[in-house]
């Protein structure tokens, strides 16, 4: 079973907000460099797509209403939707904030037939969490996500076993993991446009112009997917990263996006129960280069305190910066669950001040969505007048 949520971001700021209901919404920050994070599947429409210039997404949909990301809130949400899907099996991979990956063939004797668990799974994940979620049913990985991916918004789609490969059949090539624009230009050359074309064409065919990529797309496009759902699957890294409109030298204006950053971060290692080893901080400048920079913890953090603290003097290791920069991010990486090995603080009383501090403002965050407590640094100065 894949189970995806709906225009994630998007679903969970109409909780709060549900009189934009049905309207155009995209959610990222309007700064003509950043992207488009989740769309509205009325801004879908038109053509807005996630990871879209949000310049090009406001051309294309200008009435749009633009709401800006509450990463903390969505990976608040993120563990009440994961915990609905663990009530329901111990086999969950869970591949990013909204979808997983469910193995129940285990839950068949106790919660009913695989319709009935996805139509419970559903309804559960809508009375609980107040957002919608699709469910794609098949016997592998690949058929289930073409599933979930072909009944959306707000569906559920079972792909009987004995009737994959004809199902698959009827898809475009496109549907297969693995064709992205170039390789979709090869296999038109070849002239394969759909998954039946990739069956009927010899695998020595496909891996002579794809490589090892085209064993996998004749294996997928007879439906065979040996891969198991693999459990506790533990992220390597959290980390957040800002493309500024404008190119800058400004120290205030990096620190303060480092600020900002090191919140986020440590919101999503504290919704995760993780602490960091290591931080990291990224640089790229206005000719693209990037320069990376790292240095290990005495223990595992999730303070956004602590972490801006290093970030700060990891920017400051770097000395006089040659160009302008672009791109700035933080990312914590070594990650250890905070049960396992307790996070330790300095002997300053200010580091423990700081994170309650914080474990306030996720507790406020978790029971008044619409609230967000910043530090007063972030908070943007009142019009003029």
């Amino acid at each position: 079973m894949h189970v995806d949520m709906d225009a994630f971001f998007v679903s969970v700021e109409l909780r709060s907000r549900p009189e934009l209901a049905g309207k155009m919404i995209i959610v990222g920050h309007p700064a003509g460099r950043s992207v488009v994070l989740s769309a509205s599947y009325e801004a879908r429409a038109v053509g807005v797509r996630s990871a879209m210039p949000m310049s090009t997404a406001l051309r294309m949909c200008p009435t749009a209403v633009v709401i800006e990301p509450r990463h903390g809130v969505y990976q608040e949400v993120s563990g009440q939707v994961m915990a609905v899907f663990h009530s329901i099996t111990d086999t969950v991979e869970q591949l990013s904030v909204d979808e997983a990956f469910l193995d129940i063939s285990g839950s068949l004797r106790r919660l009913g037939t695989p319709l009935e668990i996805g139509a419970l799974i559903r309804a559960r994940i809508l009375a609980e969490v107040g957002i919608t979620a699709s469910v794609g049913i098949a016997a592998s990985k690949f058929v289930a996500k073409v599933a979930s991916t072909r009944c959306k918004p707000n569906g559920m789609l079972l792909i009987e076993k004995e009737r994959t490969v004809e199902y698959l059949h009827t898809l475009p090539v496109e549907a297969l993991w693995g064709v992205g624009a170039k390789t979709r230009e090869v296999l038109a050359r070849l002239g394969i446009f759909t998954v039946s074309d990739v069956a009927a064409t010899p695998q020595a065919v496909l891996q002579k112009a794809l490589g090892s990529t085209g064993a996998s797309l004749y294996a997928l496009s007879w439906g065979i997917d040996p891969r198991a759902v693999t459990p506790e699957h533990q992220e390597k890294s959290i980390g957040a990263e800002e493309t500024f409109a404008v190119d800058t030298h400004d120290d205030d204006i990096l620190t303060r996006e480092l600020l900002r950053l090191s919140h986020r971060v440590a919101g999503r290692l504290r919704a995760s129960g993780m602490g960091g080893h290591t931080l990291a901080l990224k640089i790229k400048y206005a000719d693209f280069t990037t320069v990376s920079r790292s240095k290990g913890l005495s223990a595992g953090t999730d303070s956004a305190a602590q972490i801006y603290a290093g970030a700060v003097a990891l920017l400051h290791s770097l000395g006089n910066r040659p160009q302008a920069v672009r791109l700035i991010g933080v990312r914590m990486e070594r990650l250890e669950s905070t049960d396992r090995a307790p996070l330790q603080f300095t002997l300053d009383p200010r580091d423990g001040n700081s994170r309650n501090a914080e474990l306030v403002g996720d507790a406020i965050a978790a029971r008044f969505g619409s609230a967000k407590i910043v530090p007063a640094r972030l908070l943007k100065p009142p019009p003029p007048g």
